[in-house]
C-alpha cells in the first residue's frame, strides 16, 4: 500500500484485516509428486542445494505440482531463473509425460547463449531423467543437474514457488476446467514476475 501511495500504519492494516476477517494465504500440506526411476542413469547434482547465480541464464530450477479440477487432475510445471527469481517457463498438462516438462523449458523463447554455461536443475522424477529430456537439454547446450537422493532440500527453490502458487492461487477456489487453471496461472505468473516484491533482488 505504501508503494502505491497510501500512508498507513501496520497496526491500522492489522485492525482493518481483523474487522473484515481477512488473513494472508497459508500453505497447505505437501504432497509428493516425484516418481523416481531408480534404474535410469542420473546426471550429477551440480547445485548441492546452493541456489545462487551471478547472472541471468546461469542456473534454472524446475518442478511441477498437481491441481484438482472438476474434470480431473492437472499438473503445472514452472521453470525459474535463479538469478532474477523469474518464472521463465510454465505449462499445464493432464498427463505427466516427458513432453509436459520439456515444453515448459522455453528453449526457443529464451534460448541461452552457447558460451553462457546454463545449468538446469530438477529432482529425480522420471520425466527429468528420461533420455529424450537429456538429449533436448544437450542440443540446447544446457548442463543437466539432478538433486541428490534422500536430500529434502535438493530442489527447495522450485518447491517454494510451487508452494506459493498453491497457497496464493489454487487453494483459494475450486477449478472447473483446464482453461480456468491456465488463465489464473497466467495472471499469477505475470504478477509474480512483474509486481511481486522479492528480497533476493532488492525488493
Amino acid at each position: 500500500m505504501k508503494r502505491e501511495g497510501f500512508c498507513i500504519a501496520r497496526c491500522t492494516v492489522e485492525r482493518l484485516m481483523k474487522r473484515l476477517v481477512l488473513q494472508g494465504a497459508r500453505r497447505g500440506k505437501v504432497v509428493r509428486t516425484t516418481i523416481s526411476d531408480m534404474k535410469a542413469p542420473c546426471p550429477q547434482d551440480r547445485v548441492s542445494s546452493q541456489f545462487k547465480a551471478d547472472r541471468p541464464n546461469q542456473l534454472r530450477v524446475s518442478d511441477f505440482t498437481y491441481v484438482s479440477t472438476w474434470q480431473g487432475w492437472l499438473y503445472v510445471v514452472f521453470v525459474i531463473d535463479v538469478y532474477a527469481r523469474r518464472i521463465v517457463g510454465w505449462r499445464v498438462s493432464s498427463p505427466m509425460h516427458t513432453d509436459f516438462v520439456l515444453n515448459a523449458q522455453a528453449l526457443y523463447d529464451r534460448q541461452p547463449q552457447r558460451d553462457s554455461a546454463l545449468t538446469h536443475h530438477s529432482d529425480r522424477g522420471a520425466q527429468y531423467v528420461s533420455i529424450r529430456y537429456s538429449e533436448r537439454l544437450a542440443e540446447a547446450g544446457i548442463e543437466p543437474s539432478v538433486g541428490s537422493k534422500g536430500d529434502s532440500d535438493d530442489n527447495a527453490l522450485a518447491e517454494t514457488i510451487n508452494g506459493l502458487y498453491k497457497a496464493e492461487v489454487i487453494h483459494r477456489r475450486s477449478w472447473p476446467s483446464r482453461e480456468s487453471v491456465e488463465l489464473a496461472t497466467l495472471a499469477w505468473v505475470s504478477w509474480f514476475n512483474d509486481h511481486r516484491l522479492l528480497g533476493p533482488i532488492g525488493y
